[in-house]
């Protein structure tokens, strides 16, 4: 069983949560299911809007799935997120990333 199995039954159980669709989104965006990863991490944000890690992740899935325009929408909203809890670093990072989302836009 891999670990996006051992999720899946997880949520299927409905331990459903804004960490556990993090997690798979995150499992996911290594295998370059892109697409999925984004269901996931849409819904991570959805059920914990102050979820900084996860706008991070969402971001970057958007950003890599050539979703420039959503990208840049989605690491706004997360820099908000992680200035407002002191998360530093977190809004560091996701200013790289959107960066590159609003050159992609040019």
């Amino acid at each position: 069983m891999t670990i996006i199995d051992n999720l899946e039954a997880m949520r299927g159980r409905g331990q459903d949560s804004a960490l556990l669709r993090y997690s798979l989104g995150n499992e996911y965006l290594k295998l370059d299911e892109t697409e999925q990863a984004i269901a996931h991490l849409a819904e991570a944000v959805r059920q914990d809007p102050d979820y900084s890690a996860a706008w991070k992740l969402y971001g970057r899935a958007l950003a890599q799935a050539g979703r420039a325009a959503e990208a840049v929408e989605a690491l706004n909203q997360g820099i908000e997120v992680a200035e407002r809890k002191g998360d530093a670093q977190a809004a560091k990072e996701m200013r790289v990333f959107l960066k590159r989302a609003r050159a992609a836009l040019d």
